[in-house]
């Protein structure tokens, strides 16, 4: 008997997503078929649905020349049951429940060689270059991609494969320099994310920037020791007179947009690190000088490997994390979803139960 699956996939760039149904796959060798539970709603999957990335002065990155071919099922944040296995799956069993790595390499790259496959030169990634997770069921290509849950909440799980891994990821990279002082510029979910590991990871005092003062409340009740509206004219000098008039150690930037880069650049101290984390896009001007004279270190975060992911799960279990899970949606209103998530009106991380 052959089981039914249903799949919301994009067919092309901004047109809605369709309901379609098709067999349920058979996991073959080193495969895991996973029914999905709970899947995140990301903004990669905006970029996705939209065709690719603004990358400011009327420029358009698509994401076909990236490799990405319509239709596909979207959807990189999985939890949920394995369902079955292939012959040769070992340390999985049916029943168990997993979250899925989903930024899955070539395995012949030099990235991937060392085991940092989300870097990888040709990836495969699941629900952007494979199907993902809108859907019954998710294939899996190799049960190496999977971690137990293990008592983490399944809906709250979902943002520790993409959303909170790059938070965590930017976080590690923003703690290479033993931090004084950490500003993490934007308080939505990938920002309050990262508020929760800096306190969690790091010996810093957190300096939260935003334009929302709702926000700002949030992130000083996640842990942030001080926070800051950047509407306010003399923001810059209010942070540089909180960490001492020297400026910050290191600036998470999960915005990512002309004036927030601005902004990091004016408070970002001699020896200072920024990690610059969303994917806003425009461009800036930047006086070339300053970066030897001050010796600064300019890094981008995208996502992590399979070890930060589990390690990322620890942290949840220790109840450190607490992804806040603000909206549910049933398969059939995934385009409300997105267009909720494009409209701004989803505080914190939303999920689709299939």
């Amino acid at each position: 008997i052959f089981l039914i699956m249903k799949s919301a996939r994009i067919t092309a760039p901004n047109e809605p997503l369709s309901i379609s149904e098709s067999e349920t796959p058979k996991p073959q060798g080193d495969q895991v078929l996973v029914k999905v539970g709970s899947v995140g709603v990301c903004h990669s999957d905006l970029h996705l649905w939209e065709g690719g990335y603004d990358l400011g002065d009327g420029q358009f990155m698509k994401v076909t020349d990236r490799g990405v071919k319509y239709p596909v099922t979207p959807g990189h944040e999985i939890v949920g049951t394995v369902e079955d296995i292939g012959d040769n799956v070992s340390g999985i069993v049916k029943g168990d429940q997993v979250l899925v790595f989903p930024w899955i390499g070539c395995g012949e790259c030099p990235a991937c060689k060392v085991g940092n496959e989300n870097l990888c030169d040709a990836p495969k990634s699941m629900g952007v270059f494979q199907d993902g997770g809108y859907s019954d069921y998710a294939l899996i290509p190799n049960f190496k991609y999977l971690a137990k849950l293990d008592g983490v909440d399944p809906d709250a799980a979902t943002s520790l494969a993409c959303s909170g891994l790059t938070a965590y990821t930017a976080i590690k990279k923003a703690n290479q320099n033993s931090p004084e002082f950490l500003v993490i510029v934007g308080a939505g979910g990938l920002g309050l994310m990262g508020v929760q590991i800096a306190n969690a990871i790091t010996d810093a005092k957190i300096i939260c920037v935003d334009l929302d003062d709702q926000k700002l409340n949030t992130a000083k009740e996640m842990g942030a020791d001080f926070v800051i509206n950047s509407k306010e004219s003399d923001a810059p000098e209010k942070i540089m007179s909180i960490c001492n008039g020297k400026g910050a150690d290191s600036v998470v930037d999960f915005v990512n947009a002309p004036p927030t880069a601005k902004l990091d650049f004016a408070v970002l101290r001699k020896r200072g690190n920024l990690v610059l984390v969303g994917l806003f896009g425009g461009s800036i001007e930047l006086s070339l000088v300053t970066i030897p004279l001050k010796s600064i270190t300019i890094q981008g975060a995208y996502t992590g490997n399979y070890d930060d992911m589990v390690e990322l799960l620890a942290l949840a279990r220790k109840g450190t994390l607490n992804p806040v899970i603000s909206k549910r949606y049933n398969l059939d209103e995934c385009n409300t979803a997105l267009e909720d998530l494009k409209a701004r009106k989803i505080l914190g991380r939303a999920v689709i139960n299939p």
